[in-house]
């Protein structure tokens, strides 16, 4: 069964196994990596991490429409590198500049990095419990839980204020309006029906609070929780291996001929 966006995917993979708090320091520590270079062999090679992991997990098919929506937003960004980085052999003359082989390569980085960082970042979402994650932030980094459950419930709520808008156009389309047709009038459409996604989203944030205030949410601490998140040999060694991944990512901008175009 395919699962949500941003819905766990329970599953027995090593990285299901992994402590939280270490998944998504491996996962942000992959994406920094992706930052550090300009070797578009590493960037490809991280993408190829992206990939075994995804499969490791069963996750490829998210992980696929992962890429290609990160890419089509990358896309509006690629003008933006073609016009403002002049390097290279000039291509075309502008009146600031030139596009040049540099300015190519440049556009083509945003794009990979762009997918190679969101990828990690993700997959974590998918394979670690909310839950699970806000408190081994507090039991591991001694977060205050107010913070580690905020961030939670914010990442919660986006399915389900995704899950909302569908059931309004939903609606709308029972109604007549037709949300067929080119991007723009599809915006068009959409802009007014903020309005009681709004509302809604009013309603079930403050439903939310009640209950948790009822719950006695101010008077949990990092020692409420009853789970123990302890890190094992397998978390420290993805961690130490992650973090070298930034030293190899830097390193490869001094083996790579494509840097005499940046």
């Amino acid at each position: 069964m395919m699962a949500g966006f941003l819905e766990y995917v329970p599953g027995d993979s090593f990285i299901h196994k992994m402590n939280p708090v270490a998944k998504v320091i491996c996962a942000f520590l992959i994406s920094i990596s992706c930052f550090c270079t300009t070797n578009i062999v590493f960037l490809a090679l991280i993408l190829v991490l992206d990939a075994v992991l995804a499969a490791s997990c069963k996750m490829v098919k998210p992980a696929l429409g992962l890429a290609k929506v990160v890419g089509i937003f990358s896309i509006v960004l690629v003008p933006i590198a073609l016009l403002t980085s002049s390097s290279g052999t000039m291509l075309v003359e502008l009146p600031w500049g030139y596009i040049g082989t540099g300015s190519i390569y440049s556009a083509i980085l945003i794009v990979v990095r762009l997918i190679g960082c969101a990828i990690p970042l993700f997959l974590v979402m998918y394979v670690t419990q909310l839950t699970d994650m806000s408190n081994a932030f507090c039991a591991n980094l001694h977060v205050p839980y107010k913070y580690a459950f905020t961030f939670t419930s914010a990442i919660h709520f986006i399915p389900v204020f995704m899950n909302d808008m569908s059931a309004i156009m939903e609606a709308q389309t029972a109604r007549g309006v037709a949300f067929d047709g080119s991007f723009a009038k599809r915006i068009r459409l959409m802009i007014p029906l903020c309005v009681p996604l709004l509302i809604s989203s009013v309603r079930k944030t403050n439903s939310a609070a009640i209950a948790a205030e009822v719950r006695g949410f101010d008077l949990r601490t990092s020692q409420s929780g009853y789970k123990r998140y302890p890190f094992s040999g397998t978390d420290v060694l993805c961690m130490v291996a992650c973090a070298a991944l930034i030293g190899i990512s830097i390193a490869s901008n001094y083996l790579m001929p494509f840097a005499i175009w940046l």
